[in-house]
């Protein structure tokens, strides 16, 4: 009895050991480090990469619409909630406060939260956070961000906490949920026309448009098999649609992210305006080079 409870005892921490081992935190690569410290940050472009990655979106007032001022969308304090059959989910004060926002992180902190999704603390973030999506930034990208970040102003916001219950609650095990479905590589097969590329990178690296609009597995994770083919939304009725609409022009498509008009006349609303209101803010070459991605995967024999 005594040798089958040492075997037993042996099993038991062998098998934590490897629990531990699979679900640590993730950290930066080298080659990844030496980018971001060499890159030559420039906030204006970095401002170009808040609005395409829709930071806005989920970090300002919940009471803000679309009509708010650019001032307003700059000011990150957090508070939308998120529900999920997983919990609801808040958004934290992501401001320039050293407090209550990240005021206080340095470029390498801020790109692992945005690439690995990981805390300066070393503990793993939701994937509410669309880190999954933002894995594929090139650290240029990232590295003028951040210079950008630096420019916002403070607020003193708290930041609220989820509502998650057992076993979600416990962060370690999101490493075996990373593990499945933090993936760097692109879903759509490489582009050497260079609109195309740049499409795939904006909406595939930076715009998180799958978070929304491609179904999830029983554990959360996107169905990749099923790339923008329309989902359920979260704590609600209703369905996302597939992207892009069957019968959209390319044109169509341009002047619906840039001014929220479908073809038929009806006006953009729910979450997709806030949407529009980041993409309205990019350049004109950009909403195209989106429209022209989204169309090519709407021709692909393997969507």
């Amino acid at each position: 009895m005594k040798r089958l409870a040492g075997i037993a005892v042996v099993l038991v921490a062998a098998g934590l050991a490897l629990f531990w081992w699979l679900t640590r935190p993730a950290t930066l690569s080298a080659e990844t480090l030496a980018l971001l410290r060499a890159h030559p940050a420039d906030a204006a472009r970095g401002e170009a990469v808040f609005w395409a990655a829709g930071c806005a979106s989920c970090h300002t007032d919940p009471a803000l619409d679309s009509t708010a001022t650019t001032e307003q969308r700059l000011v990150l304090s957090g508070g939308h909630a998120f529900a999920t059959p997983f919990g609801t989910f808040r958004a934290p004060n992501i401001s320039m406060h050293p407090e209550a926002g990240i005021g206080a992180w340095t470029l390498e902190q801020f790109a692992t939260a945005v690439m690995l999704g990981v805390s300066p603390e070393g503990q793993h973030y939701y994937p509410a956070f669309p880190y999954t999506t933002y894995t594929r930034a090139s650290a240029a990208d990232i590295a003028d961000l951040w210079a950008f970040w630096q420019t916002l102003p403070a607020d003193a916001t708290p930041t609220a906490p989820h509502e998650v219950g057992f076993p979600f609650s416990i962060r370690r095990g999101l490493g075996l949920w990373k593990w499945l479905n933090l993936d760097p590589a692109y879903v759509t097969p490489e582009f050497s026309d260079a609109q195309l590329a740049r499409g795939r990178y904006l909406v595939e690296a930076l715009g998180h448009c799958a978070e929304c609009h491609t179904p999830r597995d029983a554990l959360g994770g996107l169905d990749r098999s099923r790339w923008m083919a329309g989902a359920p939304v979260f704590g609600r009725e209703g369905r996302v649609p597939a992207i892009p609409p069957q019968g959209w022009s390319r044109l169509d498509l341009t002047a619906y992210l840039q001014s929220g008009f479908t073809p038929s006349f009806d006006v953009v609303g729910g979450d997709m305006a806030d949407v529009v209101a980041n993409m309205s803010r990019i350049s004109a070459e950009d909403r195209d080079a989106i429209a022209a991605y989204l169309l090519a995967l709407r021709a692909s024999p393997n969507r």
